[in-house]
């Protein structure tokens, strides 16, 4: 090695190889953890590649070496740089505040509900003619966790149905009877009480909004509960996430997806149902909004409770799990502290830019454009027609947008380091993107289901 002029920054230089061959090799156990064979093999190529650059410059660096010094000391201090300089484009991303209220009647699981020569039926068509062919279409489908679906599987459809029971059985506790006898606290110490409580119960995350009018339906569009009009007067919304595993995630659409769904709602739910029965003990009252019971459009509240945005795929898109969450809400006249309203221009940006669900999208549901103005209010818009007409086709509800979004990696420090640079910088986001593509593919592979769900019947 050259210890004549130099060595301080050859020194220098063989330190950054270091860190380099560290980060890269933490990278490539980490993606082992998270059975990403193939990124665990490119960080680690890649460690080894950037690394040994380093190395043979700091070793055998010579005068005539300077400029491959220079570049290489430089190359991490713009990477630094980028990351930390909160460097935003001048582009606006405004937040999208509904100007009216969404009619449960006309999604997919309400229309589905129809049956042919019913009253219900017939006056729906009556009203909607233009929907009557497409919905006829997808009704000749198999249908969601059919045994004739393409994705069926025994024992995972089996789990799934045991979860959704299970679900229905907190139909008759999401509201109740308010006790008598109030019981007052500081605002503070009961919102932070809850808060608290809800994470023990399994949640991931809460907050806290005013309730607002496009946060509820118009009209209700499920079950015995059809037609009714929507009258939530509380002044008060909780929204709670629960995390969705990352493993039966990245499998969708195959069936562990909808099995992993049907638990967390069962889990949301739950959680809601005991946050509810509380403040009525409290002597106030409270409604949980869990699955096939909603008077409200959860992801709408839980963005105004803080809890992320609203993404390209149309979901609730949070900050370190991005749309792998379920989600529940409580209403209440307890008197709460409020959270920021949550909006987050860099991740809008971040989805505007990306287009990786929409390009994995099975059934080409979601959009490639930027967000467009849609009654009133700019937004995505996923075509939730052909998106339903797959999940009747598979059986599952699908998830390979969750799965390939950059955002739902999962919650550890090699992502969350990520994720703050998205946040910071505009530029860093870009490279954040590219590098994504790189690591972990613009198509990403269907992951294979767990070894213990690989089970067949006998008969």
């Amino acid at each position: 090695m050259n210890i004549q002029g130099g060595q301080v920054l050859d020194t220098i230089i063989l330190f950054m190889g270091i860190v380099i061959l560290v980060l890269f090799i933490y990278s490539s156990i980490i993606s082992v953890s998270e059975r990403e064979k193939k990124a665990s093999i490119k960080f680690f190529i890649f460690g080894i590649i950037i690394s040994i650059t380093y190395f043979i410059v700091g070793f055998y660096g010579v005068d005539y070496y300077n400029i491959v010094r220079m570049i290489l000391l430089f190359i991490p201090i713009l990477v630094l740089l980028i990351y930390f300089l909160p460097f935003r484009f001048h582009r606006q991303f405004q937040k999208s505040i509904p100007n009216g209220q969404i009619d449960e009647r006309n999604i997919m699981f309400s229309r589905n509900e129809l049956k042919e020569g019913t009253d219900k039926y017939n006056k729906y068509y009556l009203k909607n003619p233009e929907l009557k062919e497409i919905d006829i279409s997808w009704r000749t489908n198999p249908g969601l966790l059919s045994q004739k679906a393409s994705n069926y599987n025994a024992a995972a459809f089996m789990a799934s149905r045991a979860s959704f029971f299970t679900v229905a059985g907190l139909k008759s506790k999401i509201d109740g009877d308010v006790s008598e006898d109030k019981i007052v606290f500081k605002v503070d110490e009961v919102t932070n009480f809850l808060k608290n409580w809800s994470k023990k119960l399994g949640a991931f995350d809460i907050g806290i909004t005013e309730l607002r009018d496009y946060h509820t339906y118009s009209y209700r569009g499920r079950k015995e509960a059809y037609n009714d009009k929507v009258e939530l007067k509380h002044k008060y919304a909780i929204a709670l996430t629960v995390e969705m595993d990352i493993d039966m995630v990245n499998s969708g659409p195959l069936a562990p997806i909808v099995m992993e769904s049907a638990q967390k709602y069962m889990d949301s739910g739950a959680i809601a149902v005991q946050i509810a029965a509380f403040i009525r003990n409290l002597g106030y009252p409270a409604l949980a909004h869990i699955d096939g019971n909603y008077q409200v459009i959860c992801p709408l509240v839980a963005r105004d409770a803080g809890l992320g945005d609203i993404g390209r795929m149309g979901l609730l898109m949070t900050p370190k799990l991005g749309p792998r969450v379920r989600i529940a809400v409580v209403t209440t006249d307890l008197p709460l502290l409020v959270d920021e309203t949550g909006h987050d221009p860099s991740m809008l940006e971040f989805c505007t830019n990306c287009k990786k669900c929409a390009i994995n999208c099975p059934s080409n549901s979601i959009s490639f454009v930027d967000r467009e103005d849609i009654n009133g209010v700019k937004r995505w818009q996923i075509n939730q027609e052909t998106c339903f007409d797959l999940w009747t086709k598979t059986g599952t509800d699908c998830g390979r947008c969750m799965s390939v979004c950059p955002y739902s990696h999962p919650n550890n420090t090699l992502h969350n380091i990520v994720r703050f640079g998205i946040k910071n910088s505009s530029i860093f986001s870009k490279v954040a993107l590219q590098l994504d593509d790189v690591i972990y593919g613009k198509n990403p592979a269907v992951k294979p289901p767990l070894k213990w769900m690989d089970i067949e019947p006998n008969n």
